[in-house]
């Protein structure tokens, strides 16, 4: 197998007048040193109250697409919400529909679509106005997609519908210009004259947003008052879950959201569908937190769209009924026990191309960026396996597979220093005709591209991080808390960390500690357990997926967990490098 790199472990350097300030404001004195060393300065920005939320108004667009909703809703016109096949798409659109009928959609006035991944690939395509005209709507509301749809929007106006676009991708570019599509209405925080202090909301928080502020137009037209009109806080866990597992930027207006959501959910407040993927995923509502959005019920939803139907997800998130709830939750727990069996078996099969790519030390490894094809790979997992091949090598990874059509659908992640939807945009232009379609952020993107032309792909690919790439963005990182006061090592503390949010860019704590190793052994045949002396006591560690010995002095990087066992709780460090 094929070798990873030892990342450099490099501190952050909290600045000591915001720990002190938020010490003094009473935050517990190591989430002082880890907030502050996340850019936190006042105890003021921790406030998670919902009226601490940036206000709607701010949203271009929100104010034209709240008129259009409340003027739908008002002459009981059907709505057909578009969907994506991804968690954050499912609850987007379960967030849609649930919010429509609280504000007082007609009985049979709501449906939804949602593409099918193997056969109609991403977004509002033409094929999908066509599915969605099947349900007679008046207005075609995009969640999570349609920033990009031109030819999809285009259809679906010239077949006499309405079209609100909510959406949080970049828009389409043409020779170097942004190009949006001809919607009734877009909502948008990343299109061009947005002001919207958040550019990070998930396409479910974009959608919960419109919903707030068609409410204020209601409230406006005296069809509620500020005591009668709808909870719209009631949709917060659905917001929260799609949030996270989307792995957008949690900057403060994101994380209020998770907040919310946690909190109802830890309160025994969340819809039936969240409450029965918990239990499929075996987790404690109770102690909800952002992992199991990340983890565990997150990718339930999502094997759906990989592997089978993204129809089950969102039923899931729909039905009231908790016996169908637990059903359904079921159902998506075992699609997703097939999900993981499938990847690694791709996972494996992209090791041995992954070895014939490779020139001895990794360092040395030939290619700046990887593109790499099986015919067995299946496509609904492409996304995962170049994630996993991008975290081992640290490269720019793109993975194949063959789509229904014949041509060839890739999924790719980044690293930091190289937006990869503008990389695919310059390998377009120096080659053209080669990307059919492509599309995505900065950390992670698409691409559609005939079988022919991989070779010729993967070598623009390559020219691209040649060029872009240098040693230093090259080079590994592992961002750490520094030391852990011995003091902390304790279940109350995990607790405590736990109830935090925590995710992209505003990640979880990893602290760093110079070990004297006592013993290690190999469990479950690939993982590492240690026992550590650490801060005058033995410590159990273990590091999962690692099977080399480390030195008998070493300095661990780790996070904290609980390890409970027959009732007993027994923290231990979960080794993420060692140097």
């Amino acid at each position: 197998m094929a070798a990873t790199h030892t990342p450099t472990l490099t501190q952050r350097d909290p600045p000591p007048r915001a720990v002190w300030a938020l010490e003094q404001a009473g935050v517990h004195p190591l989430l002082a040193r880890l907030f502050a060393g996340r850019g936190v300065r006042t105890a003021d920005e921790l406030d998670d109250g919902l009226s601490r939320l940036l206000p709607p108004s701010e949203l271009l667009g929100v104010q034209a697409a709240a008129s259009l909703l409340a003027d739908v809703i008002m002459n009981r016109q059907r709505v057909c919400v578009v969907a994506d096949y991804d968690c954050d798409g499912a609850t987007a659109c379960a967030v849609a529909l649930r919010g429509l009928r609280l504000l007082g959609a007609a009985e049979g006035t709501l449906s939804y679509v949602v593409p099918d991944r193997a056969v109609h690939g991403y977004g509002l395509t033409p094929a999908i106005v066509d599915l969605a005209l099947k349900h007679q709507p008046d207005l075609l509301l995009t969640v999570d997609n349609g920033i990009a749809s031109l030819a999809g929007v285009a259809h679906a106006r010239a077949s006499g519908l309405a079209v609100l676009v909510t959406d949080h991708h970049l828009p389409a570019l043409a020779d170097d210009v942004i190009v949006l599509p001809d919607a009734n209405v877009i909502v948008n925080p990343n299109q061009p004259g947005c002001t919207f202090g958040s550019k990070n909301l998930a396409g479910v928080g974009v959608m919960f947003y419109v919903l707030l502020a068609v409410r204020a137009e209601q409230r406006a037209r005296g069809v509620f008052t500020a005591q009668n009109q709808p909870r719209l806080d009631a949709l917060l866990d659905l917001v929260a879950l799609g949030t996270v597992a989307d792995v957008v930027k949690l900057d403060a207006n994101n994380r209020r959201l998770v907040a919310q959501g946690l909190k109802r959910i830890r309160a025994g407040q969340m819809q039936p569908g969240v409450a029965a993927l918990f239990s499929a995923a075996g987790r404690d509502a109770r102690r909800a937190s952002g992992f199991d959005f990340g983890f565990a019920l997150g990718p339930r939803i999502n094997a759906a769209g990989r592997l089978s139907d993204m129809t089950l997800g969102i039923e899931c998130l729909m039905t009231d009924d908790v016996g169908r709830a637990g059903g359904l939750a079921k159902t998506l727990d075992g699609i997703n026990r097939e999900r993981r069996d499938v990847e690694a078996g791709m996972r494996e099969q992209a090791e041995v191309l992954l070895e014939g790519l490779m020139q001895g030390d990794l360092a040395e490894l030939a290619p700046p960026a990887l593109a790499i094809y099986d015919p067995a790979f299946h496509e609904g997992v492409v996304g995962i396996v170049a994630s996993r091949l991008k975290d081992r090598v640290h490269r720019p990874t793109f993975v194949f597979a063959r789509g229904q059509d014949g041509s060839l659908k890739g999924s790719g992640r980044s690293i930091p220093g190289f937006h990869l939807r503008d990389a695919l945009d310059l390998v377009a232009k120096r080659n053209p005709g080669v990307l059919k379609r492509f599309g995505g952020h900065a950390m992670a993107a698409g691409c559609t591209i005939d079988e022919a032309d991989l070779a010729a792909f993967d070598a623009g690919f390559q020219q691209v991080a040649l060029e872009w790439l240098d040693a230093a963005t090259l080079a590994r990182k592992l961002l750490t808390d520094g030391a852990l006061p011995a003091e902390y090592f304790n279940a109350p503390t995990v607790r405590t960390l736990d109830a935090q949010v925590w995710g992209q860019g505003f990640e979880a704590p990893v602290f760093s500690d110079e070990v004297d190793v006592v013993s290690q052994r190999l469990v479950g045949e690939k993982h590492l357990k240690l026992s550590v002396r650490f801060g005058g006591a033995l410590v159990d560690a273990i590091w999962f997926g690692h099977s080399e010995p480390v030195a008998a002095r070493v300095r661990l990087a780790y996070r904290l967990s609980v390890d409970e066992y027959n009732g007993r709780e027994r923290v231990q460090m979960v080794v993420e490098a060692a140097t």
